[in-house]
Formats: structure tokens, C-alpha cells, sequence
């Protein structure tokens, strides 16, 4: 394997040459997103294009060939690809923000992850789902990772795990390890209502030896301190771990609400309610109060985004400090804005009648990427209401994960 440092990279593009782009590629996504969930992963051409434009490297550091723009440039590429498909932009939103995670690494595993080709892309499950065993200068990594998204366009994968050290079975550690696909089994397992077109696939390891230069305390990175995050010019992987990991999950759920008002606002024009003698939908003041509160909502999630990568980038500029509040804050704003998505979607759905249950009509999918982007453990209204709570209360947030 090469392990010679990566080239030096192109000169980054304008952010709002990247968040045109995305935005003229949407278009291509939606022709292609029924496609996306019969293969239950992203076709090919998504991926080529999405390379071609650059729009996987947004925040991939500068050192290891990508662009190492902001979490708002971030939020605003993903979201315009999820106007044309929302399974397509999660992915790319994970993406992104593993190119980021491995930025924290050391030298030496930027350096092998990078080196041959600094396009590469890299998916990951860091729930500690697996137990890595110190075996010398090695760890021996077993496990079962499910929600693998991505994961078989992808060149490296980066997996948590419980540390055993010292013959114990008491984990000293939650850490996460970067390892080459191709020491990985992935299972054909993603068969689900939400977010069909993301390959989400299990992953399987059996005693794979991952050299110890390849990990990573996640107790450090929460604290924006990792291995590699001081040896990068801009403060943007000196940010503590656990807000980026939640704010990439959200953008998708922007643009998927989009495109679906969008596409409410062309279907609603000459259609008639027969149990209302045949009045127009479209001059009902409920479907004028539907769709103003479909955008407030959307616009509300947007802002809130945009306000946790405020927070992010102000802590990464401070070294990785960042205080409780705000950390269970961040965590809030990404709940509620896919929440508010969902909820703008729910109604347009609804005001749809039975023909929104139809393939052909996009809102029905919508309706099910925003479900799914909700189910994710990261983002549930309810965990995330009890922990901010807690927190203005001035209680024990009653977590580990921030």
C-alpha cells in the first residue's frame, strides 16, 4: 500500500460554484431516483457526476486533496442534491463528513487513505457495533455493523468499536478504526420503506488486523482532540466530534422537503375537491395555509442548521471547547429541523388525497425519506428534547455522546 503523503490539491472552487453545481445535478438525480431504490443503492452515474463536480470533497481537508470548506457549504450542496434525491444526498452528506473524521486521524492513515487517490471515498458505522483487541502495535477487529450507507462505492470504511486490553473483557476505550473495504465483508441486506437508494448494508468483520496508527479515541475526539486535527492549516478538524456527526445527517432532509413543495406547488393547479361540489384546491385558503406553513417550516429547519454550523465552527476556532449547553443544543436544532421537515411533508402529503399514494407522485417518497431520516438514533425528538431539557434545567445531561 502506498503510504507516500497525498498530492497537493487543486485550487477549491467557489462555495457557490459548488452549491450550483449541485444544484444543476438534481435534476439528473430525480431521473434517476426511482432507479436509486430498485437497485437499493446509488447508481453508478450519481456517483460519477457527483465526483466529477467535486461535491464529495466539500469538507475533506486540504492536505488529503479536498476543498476543506465550511459546515455551511456543507449544508447547502447536500440539501440541493436532495431536491432531485434524497437517498443519493444522505449518502453524499455521510460521505462528506467521513472524509472530515478522517482528517482527525493520524498522518501516517490520512497518508494511506489518501495517497493513491485522493478521490476516494470512505463510509462508516461508528456505533461501537464491533471489539477491537490489542494484539501488539495491531488491534483485532470483530464485528457486525449495520447502516452501512454507501458503503459499496466506497475504497475505506472507518468502524467503532469497544478496545479490550490487558486479557480483560471490560472495554477501556470507544474508538473507531479506518480499514480498506476489501478486508470487510458488506451483506446485501438493505431492504427497508425510507431512504431505499442508500445501500445501507451491514458490514462484517472477522479478525481483521488494523494497525494501531488507525485509531482513534472517540473520549479525545469529542473534545477536538484527535491524532491528526492540529496538523491541518484551518481549525475545521479541531472541532469536537459529536455536532458535525449529527449536522451532516440533516441536510438531506432540507432538500427533500423542497423538491416535495416544489412539486406540490406544480400538482395542486386544476385540481378539485368533488365532496366539495368540485371547488379548485388550488384557491382553498387551507391549501394557502398548507403550503405557508410547509415553507416556514422548511425555512425554520434551514436556519437551524445553519446556527449549529455557527456553534461548530466557533468551537473548532477554540481549540474544540465547546460548552454542554451548546453541545445538547446542536443536537436539538438537528432534531427539531428534520422533525419540522417531516412535518411539512406529512401535510403535503396528506392534502394530496389518494393519488399521493401513487410511484409516480415524488411526494409519497418523500414523505418516506423524511420518516427514515427521523428513525436515525442521532436525530430522535425525543432523546434529544429529554437531553436539552435536562440541560436548561441545569441537570446531568443523562448522556455520553456528546
Amino acid at each position: 500500500m502506498n503510504t507516500q503523503p497525498a498530492p497537493a490539491p487543486a485550487k477549491a472552487p467557489d462555495p457557490a460554484t459548488l452549491i450550483a453545481a449541485a444544484r444543476r445535478l438534481a435534476p439528473h438525480l430525480r431521473e434517476r431516483a426511482a432507479e436509486a431504490e430498485t437497485l437499493r443503492r446509488m447508481p453508478d452515474e450519481n456517483v460519477a457526476e457527483i465526483r466529477a463536480a467535486g461535491l464529495f470533497k466539500v469538507i475533506q481537508p486540504a492536505r488529503c486533496g479536498g476543498w476543506e470548506m465550511d459546515f455551511h457549504t456543507h449544508i447547502d450542496t447536500v440539501a440541493a442534491l436532495a431536491e432531485g434525491c434524497a437517498s443519493t444526498a444522505w449518502c453524499v452528506g455521510v460521505l462528506q463528513i467521513h472524509s472530515w473524521l478522517a482528517g482527525m486521524m493520524s498522518q501516517q492513515a490520512q497518508d494511506e487513505i489518501y495517497a493513491d487517490d485522493p478521490e476516494t471515498l470512505i463510509a462508516a458505522v461508528l456505533n461501537p457495533r464491533g471489539i477491537a483487541r490489542r494484539d501488539g502495535d495491531h488491534y483485532v477487529l470483530d464485528g457486525f455493523w449495520p447502516f452501512g450507507s454507501g458503503s459499496e462505492h466506497c475504497e475505506w470504511l472507518i468502524l467503532g468499536a469497544n478496545v479490550i486490553e490487558d486479557g480483560s473483557d471490560e472495554p477501556v476505550d470507544h474508538a473507531c478504526f479506518s480499514v480498506p473495504t476489501a478486508e470487510i465483508e458488506i451483506k446485501d441486506d438493505w431492504r427497508v420503506a425510507g431512504l431505499r437508494g442508500t445501500g445501507s448494508c451491514s458490514l462484517v468483520a472477522k479478525e481483521v488486523r488494523v494497525p494501531a496508527h488507525r485509531y482513534i479515541s472517540f473520549r479525545d475526539a469529542r473534545l477536538g482532540k484527535t491524532p491528526g486535527g492540529a496538523i491541518h492549516q484551518g481549525s475545521l478538524c479541531r472541532a469536537p466530534l459529536a455536532g458535525p456527526l449529527s449536522l451532516a445527517l440533516c441536510p438531506s432532509a432540507i432538500g427533500a422537503a423542497r423538491g416535495a413543495l416544489a412539486d406540490f406547488l406544480a400538482y395542486v393547479p386544476g385540481r378539485t375537491n368533488p365532496h366539495l361540489r368540485g371547488a379548485p384546491q388550488f384557491d382553498s385558503p387551507l391549501t394557502h395555509q398548507t403550503v405557508a406553513e410547509a415553507r416556514a417550516r422548511i425555512d425554520t429547519a434551514d436556519l437551524l442548521l445553519h446556527r449549529a454550523a455557527d456553534d461548530i465552527h466557533e468551537a473548532a476556532e477554540r481549540g474544540g471547547r465547546m460548552t454542554t449547553e451548546i453541545r445538547t443544543r446542536v443536537r436539538m436544532d438537528c432534531a427539531f429541523a428534520v422533525k419540522s421537515c417531516l412535518e411539512a411533508v406529512e401535510s403535503l402529503f396528506l392534502a394530496c388525497g389518494g393519488s399521493g399514494l401513487s410511484d409516480k407522485n415524488p411526494i409519497q417518497r418523500a414523505w418516506r425519506d423524511l420518516h427514515a431520516i427521523n428513525e436515525h438514533a442521532t436525530l430522535q425528538w425525543q432523546t434529544n428534547a429529554e437531553i436539552y431539557g435536562r440541560t436548561l434545567l441545569g441537570l446531568e445531561p443523562g448522556t455520553d455522546i456528546l
